[in-house]
Parts: C-alpha cells; structure tokens; sequence
C-alpha cells in the first residue's frame, strides 16, 4: 500500500472519532497536506506533512505508516509523528485548564427541559465553540 486517502487515513490513526467528521473537515478547508488545501478523496503517502485545524488549534503531523483501516489508539499514535508547536499546545492547556469541573443542578431541580437543554447548549456552544476560528 503505497497511497491512502486522506479522510480515511485521518479517521484510522483517531485524530477524528468517524470518517464523516474527517471527510467534512477535509472538505471545508481546515486541512493541508505539504502546505496545500486537499479534497477528501486526495491521496497521501509516508513523509507527507498533514495540517489540521481542529477545535481551533492547529495539529501538524508526519505520516509514518499508512493505515486503511481503524487501529486501537496505542498503535494510532506509533503511524504519525506530532509536530504540533508549543504555543498551539500551551494554547490547548490554557483553554483547558479548569474546564473539566462537573456540571452543578439544584438538588429536586429534575432533568432540564427542553427548553432549559437548549438554552444550556447555546451558552455552551458560545463559550466553547472554538470551531468557526
């Protein structure tokens, strides 16, 4: 296997949770691979550079293995090499930092509504939607 695309190949080392995710992404322009934008259907090889705008960061990896199929994560990590800069992973760490705090509901407040569940998702989406950066 010489050549793989570049949706597949995102999706099977799990730097996307489905192969959908990886393809729109592929599609709207957030990824590049050697410096140019690709479509979904572009093909990859070993020591391509691949860029990805995720959440608002941006990822930079090296292929080293290609991969058709979806691996388990310790062997995902072992077809790439990650050369994401420190600044974008202190970016990461400063925006997480104090974000994994659980959700608070009075005591007999029940499940929210409808109406309550989406008011929450806007104000979430507003202060967590880092995907329109």
């Amino acid at each position: 296997m010489e050549k793989v695309r570049i949706d597949k190949w995102l999706w099977a080392v799990r730097i996307f949770k489905s192969r959908t995710l990886a393809g729109d992404t592929v599609r709207s322009g957030k990824v590049r691979v050697n410096g140019s934008v690709v479509k979904p259907s572009t093909s990859v090889s070993v020591g391509d550079r691949v860029t990805v705008q995720k959440n608002g960061f941006n990822l930079e990896y090296e292929i080293l293995e290609l991969l058709e199929k979806r691996v388990g994560a310790p062997i995902a990590v072992t077809c790439y090499t990650d050369h994401t800069p420190q600044e974008e992973l202190n970016k990461y760490k400063d925006w997480f930092v104090g974000k994994a705090g659980t959700e608070f509901r009075e005591k007999g407040a029940g499940r929210p509504t409808k109406r309550e569940r989406r008011t929450i998702e806007r104000f979430k989406g507003d202060l967590f939607d880092l995907e329109d950066e």
